[in-house]
């Protein structure tokens, strides 16, 4: 008894018992051409290659299905019925791969993200300007918000991609590094820190009164983690909501702030803001493109974390 004709709890599986796809197109290719050689040449391979195939295929069905002569090639009375059953499967292949299309289709017309204040005003929007003009089809919606809340929007299925600050990836995704960005305490130039010679000791900012992000911001937690040994974070002077509500406080001479590099350049290089320096204090986090634990990303989703990877920013 072959392996195809075992029965009971041993019976091979069913993808081994039917014939691929590849095989049964051929011998539709050979009911309807009368001749191997010309099938052969329809579905592009060499004749060598299909004979073994359909030779390959007769065993596997325990029966002979193809009559093969000088004038040409006929079906045998069971090659005619397993020809009608083959149709019927390559029918539903074809049905199956024109839904999985449309899928594909739907999938390539939207992406949605989801991404932290900092990646979306700084880095976000020259990405998607270049994912726009290789995917001009592709719909993008973004919602904004702290590193938490991406996080969240993407483990509940509402965001494809999210874009994270911090120290790690969040539970329950996967991600990459896609760049690093460096925290700044920066200050109104009438601030006192602003005329200071000598760095700042950490224990000192420590136990300023700062104007902060809320809790959940990739910015809030890489800095309470910098000033752990410290003490950690004093009471905030202000919580505040965006990257740019902080900023404008801190421009105003509200206090020191902590912020984004890529937030500050340009205030700080019109001295709107003054830079101060930490001692012996990192505070370089790294910028994460995040997505569902076990879902690499797919299509424009793909493609947009190729870009970032690609492109400048931060690095």
């Amino acid at each position: 008894m072959s392996e195809y004709e075992a029965a009971g709890d041993g019976e091979p599986s069913l993808a081994r018992r039917v014939p691929d796809l590849a095989a049964l197109e051929l011998l539709l290719a050979v009911a309807r051409l009368g001749s191997l050689g010309r099938a052969a040449k329809a579905l592009g391979v060499s004749q060598p290659a299909a004979s073994a195939r359909l030779r390959s295929m007769e065993r596997q069905l325990g029966v002979a299905l193809v009559h093969r002569s000088p004038a040409g090639s006929r079906l045998t009375e069971a090659g005619g019925v397993v020809t009608e059953w083959a149709r019927r499967v390559v029918e539903a292949a074809e049905a199956f791969d024109a839904g999985a299309a449309a899928l594909r289709a739907r999938r390539d017309s939207r992406l949605r993200v989801a991404a932290s204040l900092t990646v979306a005003e700084y880095l976000l929007p020259g990405w998607l300007v270049a994912l726009r003009a290789a995917r001009p089809e592709t719909a993008v919606s973004l919602q904004a918000g702290n590193s938490v809340a991406v996080a969240s929007q993407v483990r509940s299925g509402a965001a494809d991609l999210g874009f994270v600050e911090g120290s790690g990836v969040p539970s329950g995704l996967d991600g990459a590094v896609i760049g690093h960005d460096r925290l700044l305490v920066v200050v109104a130039p009438s601030h006192p820190w602003a005329r200071r010679l000598r760095g700042l000791p950490p224990g000192e900012l420590a136990g300023a009164a700062l104007v902060l992000r809320e809790q959940g911001s990739g910015t809030r937690q890489v800095l309470d983690e910098a000033l752990g040994p410290y003490g950690g974070l004093g009471t905030p002077l202000l919580e505040l909501a965006s990257t740019t509500a902080v900023k404008s406080a801190a421009v105003t001479g509200a206090g020191p702030a902590v912020l984004s590099e890529l937030a500050v350049a340009d205030e700080v290089a019109t001295r709107r803001l003054v830079a101060v320096a930490v001692t012996n204090l990192p505070l370089t986090r790294a910028l994460r493109a995040v997505w569902p634990r076990g879902q690499r990303p797919t299509g424009p989703a793909r493609d947009l974390l190729s870009l970032t990877r690609g492109g400048k920013g931060a690095g």
